[in-house]
């Protein structure tokens, strides 16, 4: 027989248990949205050393969430979600503000400006790695990813307070970090992603050693060593085209003269 206890409304819906989220990988997604919302109130408040590192910070969560909701199966649409929306706060508007509250204050309308093109390019690109996910190169990212571009302008913020220079002293430089970073946003050049790495795999034993290695050089200097790691990868999309230009120009065949074959 047929069970009419349950009304039509009631059997469309899905029930709570049905619609549940998992609490690991959106753990340290919530993470890295705290950090990037912690990394502001430390800017408006001065604390430009704080700011930097929390950006960092949740540059390592937001890595660590995908990659635990890949390893344990527990990926969902919701967390997709969450994931690029506390990616736009710790990595689109965190850097912005910081950047313009640390030096750009002092250059009026191009220093807001110069922030939006940083925080407009972020958005953009996260809007473009959402859309192109099902079709995208695996092995690269098409633009910098907007975690780099965090940490490039965090970095650059922390070496300055580092060594001394305040924000006004370095407005100009400033303004040329935060254009750089967030037109390389939304280029096409591509940029390594890593993905390819199975961490789930052995590897050899000069391999552990490099990772030991590259902890000592960031212990030693830590606002030296980021700020260089992520110049260089900053650059290596540039790079990337620019070899791949030239190997095509030197691949193409030479033109005959006219009657020849």
């Amino acid at each position: 027989m047929l069970d009419f206890k349950h009304s039509k409304s009631e059997v469309a819906r899905p029930r709570m248990r049905d619609r549940g989220i998992y609490v690991l990988p959106n753990l340290f997604t919530i993470g890295a949205l705290f950090a990037g919302f912690y990394s502001i109130v430390q800017a408006m408040n001065g604390r430009w050393e704080h700011a930097a590192v929390a950006v960092f910070i949740a540059m390592v969560l937001d890595g660590l969430d995908g990659r635990v909701a890949r390893m344990t199966g527990t990926q969902s649409a919701f967390g997709a979600e969450l994931d690029s929306l506390a990616d736009m706060v710790s990595f689109g508007v965190a850097p912005a503000l910081i950047m313009y509250v640390f030096a750009l204050k002092g250059l009026g309308k191009f220093g807001w400006i110069a922030a939006f093109v940083y925080c407009a390019g972020a958005a953009l690109r996260l809007a473009r790695f959402n859309t192109q996910l099902e079709v995208a190169d695996k092995r690269f990212f098409q633009g910098l990813p907007s975690p780099s571009a965090a940490a490039l302008v965090a970095g650059f913020v922390w070496v300055m307070v580092e060594y001394g220079f305040s924000g006004p002293e370095v407005a100009w430089l400033s303004s040329a970090v935060i254009l750089f970073s967030g037109i390389s946003m939304v280029t096409n050049f591509k940029f390594y992603s890593g993905k390819e790495i199975n961490l789930r795999k052995s590897v050899p034993f000069f391999v552990v050693l490099l990772i030991v290695l590259f902890f000592i050089l960031v212990s030693t200097s830590p606002p030296e060593v980021l700020l260089l790691i992520f110049v260089l990868y900053g650059l290596s999309g540039y790079a990337y085209a620019l070899w791949n230009w030239t190997h095509r120009k030197e691949k193409k065949p030479a033109r005959l003269p006219d009657g020849q074959k």
